[in-house]
């Protein structure tokens, strides 16, 4: 009897298996690079163009669904080194120890540059003065007092314009007195717009695609023309500035794939990367990294509109 029920047992285990393998198969083939459903998690400075993305793809591809999850810098690294996130959005690549993480877990990333974005500074309307030397900023990021900075206004620790300033400064801590840091990019615009004397550090794109609540707060403040280190002219986050490569705070955007299959993160990258998605950067205020083609009709003869 008791040979007989342990064969019952492993008769049961092995039928519980295969229907779970089968599951996952199946699970695995509702998914394809224009179909299912799919985690992004975003650098919280560049979350606006990537809702745009989103829309425009879902409006596209109606099978198709991207939940949008904004986080740090730091927090979406380490998230992706994990493999808690398989798909990203970064303002920078992968370092050579990452890479390196992921060989030994032999995964290999598929990373798509897409885009050109900016780091702006801004201040209060009330200031009058909209020119700032970047030397300027980095003295005050190394802790020298005599700067005409009353206060530097991240997002948070742990976010890319952090990082970003700290790696052109050269530092590897911020100065603990002067410098102010909240969680999101619209509490930076909203305090600094709120308090005289204070420099934003912002992504740009939360300036050029402001969300309807954050209409009036953009009113109140100035996006800084930038003296970079080796130019006495001052430059502006504008696509013309970026494409010239003349503004001095300029960091490319991309999008970090370790789903190893043919997923949905493929063909959002691919979509990205595309004619639209170059398009959607463009209508942006970024800088897409091709240019979109036109189609230019040419008429020998001009066509006057009947009266």
């Amino acid at each position: 009897m008791l040979k007989y029920s342990k064969v019952f047992g492993l008769v049961a285990f092995v039928f519980l298996f295969a229907m779970c393998n089968q599951k996952s198969k199946n699970d695995e083939s509702k998914e394809t690079i224009l179909k299912g459903s799919l985690d992004i998690t975003v650098d919280e400075t560049i979350k606006p163009i990537v809702e745009d993305q989103v829309a425009v793809f879902e409006g596209t591809y109606y099978d198709a669904k991207i939940a949008v999850k904004a986080k740090s810098e730091a927090e979406l690294i380490n998230d992706l080194l994990n493999q808690k996130a398989k798909v990203v959005v970064t303002t920078r690549t992968l370092s050579k120890e990452e890479e390196e993480r992921f060989a030994k877990s032999k995964i290999k990333p598929r990373i798509t540059p897409f885009a050109t974005d900016a780091i702006a500074l801004i201040s209060s309307k009330s200031n009058n003065d909209t020119l700032i030397a970047l030397k300027s900023v980095i003295d005050f990021m190394q802790g020298k007092t005599d700067t005409g900075i009353k206060g530097l206004v991240f997002d948070n620790p742990n976010s890319s314009t952090v990082r970003y300033m700290k790696e052109l400064a050269k530092v590897k801590e911020i100065p603990t007195n002067g410098v102010f840091s909240f969680k999101t990019n619209e509490e930076v615009i909203k305090f600094v717009s709120e308090n005289d004397g204070m420099i934003g550090v912002v992504g740009v794109n939360w300036l050029s695609q402001p969300a309807p609540n954050m209409i009036d707060l953009i009113k109140k403040i100035n996006v800084l023309s930038v003296k970079g280190l080796n130019d006495n002219t001052y430059y502006s986050p504008t696509q013309n500035d970026l494409a010239e490569v003349k503004y001095p705070l300029a960091r490319d955007l991309f999008i970090i794939n370790c789903q190893g299959y043919s997923g949905l993160g493929m063909g959002f990258a691919s979509f990205i990367a595309g004619d639209i998605g170059q398009r959607i950067v463009l209508k942006s205020g970024l800088l897409p990294v091709r240019t979109p083609g036109r189609k230019l009709k040419i008429r020998s003869q001009i066509i006057k509109d009947k009266e």
